[in-house]
């Protein structure tokens, strides 16, 4: 039994408060401060930077030993031993699935990936340069509509489902909003392909021509997945469980994820990275770059180092590194000249005293742009990539919230700074 407490005390005169610090299986422990409210004492913490939201056994990270682990196990063992559909069943259901459980999991997904024929005519209710976010978020929360029953969101199996749909489902949405800002038709699923291929044939195929898809793309694919699968409580997977906690149907709480993620300073990171390249061009204008990058000064600042929790190197850009190596060999696009850039940024980057100083190290977002680029997925798309990948610790984190007996609605407090209370003066009274 944990008999560990710290005391809160209070200088104007009130008794002090005890409170139970609790440990945790990795990581730091945490003081439970609920007891602070009955007592009409808040705490303030903007950014939550210091504040645990809830208790959940899902995904954990270690910033300073550069660590991330699903349900246990290592970001790096899951994304060489496993595929993102077994990923997916381990964050929901807590544990790798047997060669049986894996099997029914699969067939399951694949028999919920297509879309109500009647949805079409949301994405037409767009325009056509429409960002493909704003459509994702639209068609996803329009799901509701089409699966009623999904509004009970306290039955497990109605969870599981709707589980199952979510997952079956965004990978659809995505490609066929990139099909819409396009004007191509949409690419139905196919049932006998895996879920990174069908993806990519959704994406590439049209009605007039065959497209064929690589399997050393396909796995690549399949492994940025799992890298971007979850991430602890960041802001997008805060805003699902701040909406399902009010019992809300689970595909507005995904929409709600979604639009969270389309921040530039989430979700947005990779296409800024992409931009960054371009406009650096060559790798004869990288020094001119890293003085402006190292002057105090200057606004400027290099995009894809650095990550606000990882102080060491975070682990899923080890992952992708070797990814963009595999696939920018299978495609033999080694002299890109986006990807010469990069390299030198990275050499620089892992060499050079003051990014290694500062802990500025590349992070997945630095890679995966460079990536997608490559596999033919334009930076309109990347956000909407991650928002695919991340759907499974969505509706794991979801799930797990409201399998608590004790789930309790979302509901901040705030420290106050407005005016006091004050009489109302008429119109006719108040001074010019």
């Amino acid at each position: 039994m944990n008999n560990k407490t710290v005391t809160l005390n209070f200088s104007d005169g009130r008794p002090s408060i005890e409170l139970p610090v609790l440990d945790s299986t990795m990581g730091n422990p945490v003081i439970d401060i609920r007891a602070l409210a009955s007592q009409g004492i808040y705490t303030l913490d903007a950014g939550f930077t210091a504040t645990a939201s809830c208790e959940s056994g899902i995904s954990f990270i270690d910033g300073d030993q550069g660590l991330l682990s699903h349900r246990g196990y290592s970001i790096e063992d899951l994304a060489y031993k496993a595929d993102f559909l077994e990923v997916c069943y381990l964050l929901i259901y807590g544990e790798l699935p047997t060669l049986e459980q894996k099997s029914v999991f699969v067939d399951s997904i694949r028999h919920h990936s297509m879309l109500h024929d009647q949805i079409n005519n949301v994405f037409r209710g767009f325009r056509r340069d429409a960002h493909p976010m704003a459509l994702m978020i639209g068609v996803t929360g329009a799901m509701a509509a089409f699966y009623p029953e999904a509004q009970d969101v306290f039955d497990p199996k109605i969870r599981d489902l709707a589980a199952h749909r979510l997952l079956a489902k965004v990978p659809t949405v995505t490609a066929w909003a990139h099909k819409y800002n396009k004007g191509e038709p949409f690419v139905y699923p196919q049932h006998s392909m895996g879920y990174a291929e069908n993806f990519l044939h959704m994406m590439h195929a049209t009605p007039c021509e065959k497209y064929e898809v690589n399997p050393v793309l396909a796995r690549a694919l399949d492994r940025i997945f799992i890298l971007h699968a979850d991430h602890e409580q960041n802001a997008s997977t805060s805003t699902v469980r701040l909406a399902g906690s009010t019992g809300a149907t689970p595909f507005a709480c995904i929409a709600a994820g979604m639009a969270s993620l389309w921040g530039p300073l989430h979700g947005g990171a990779n296409e800024a990275v992409l931009k960054m390249l371009e406009e650096i061009g060559d790798v004869s204008n990288i020094p001119e770059i890293i003085k402006r990058a190292k002057d105090k000064t200057n606004p400027f600042r290099l995009m894809g180092f650095g990550h606000r929790i990882y102080k060491n190197f975070d682990p899923r850009a080890k992952v992708i590194r070797e990814t963009a190596h595999e696939v920018l060999n299978e495609l033999d696009m080694n002299d890109d000249p986006l990807f010469r850039v990069a390299m030198e940024l990275e050499r620089i980057a892992l060499e050079d005293e003051y990014f290694i100083e500062k802990k500025l190290y590349p992070n997945v977002d630095f890679y995966s742009g460079i990536v997608f680029r490559a596999l033919g997925i334009p930076p309109s798309m990347f956000t909407p990539m991650f928002a695919l990948a991340r759907t499974a610790g969505w509706v794991a984190q979801w799930a797990e919230m409201l399998s608590e007996p004790t789930i309790k609605i979302g509901r901040p407090r705030q420290r106050y700074i407005g005016p006091q209370l004050r009489e109302f003066v008429p119109i006719d009274k108040r001074g010019s």
